[in-house]
């Protein structure tokens, strides 16, 4: 068994499961760090994505509007790391304005 700090930020959409998602978090002793996020020291066997991943689709409906993201650091190369869970990324608000092209890396 192997515990990590993760931080989860999510996005339900407007009909979302939030109260089986608060159920979790809950469980979970999670810390409220903002809007749609949470931190926590998370419990799994296997791979930390995949481990997460089951055990939240098993508390929480997910439809195809849900976005959730976690952000660990990588037990081998002890890089911070970044995955989406459900969903994926979407165009910044912000994307562009600085004239600078953007970079498509979740790993830190």
């Amino acid at each position: 068994m192997s515990s990590s700090t993760i931080w989860i930020s999510y996005d339900l959409g407007v009909r979302g499961d939030y109260e089986g998602l608060y159920v979790w978090l809950d469980k979970h002793r999670a810390k409220e760090c903002g809007h749609n996020l949470a931190h926590l020291s998370y419990s799994y066997s296997g791979v930390l994505v995949d481990a997460l991943k089951a055990d939240l689709g098993s508390s929480v409906e997910m439809d195809k509007r849900a976005r959730m993201y976690v952000v660990f650091r990588d037990e081998y190369t002890k890089k911070m790391k970044g995955h989406f869970l459900y969903g994926g990324r979407r165009a910044s608000p912000w994307a562009g304005t600085s004239g600078q092209d953007q970079e498509d890396d979740d790993e830190y």
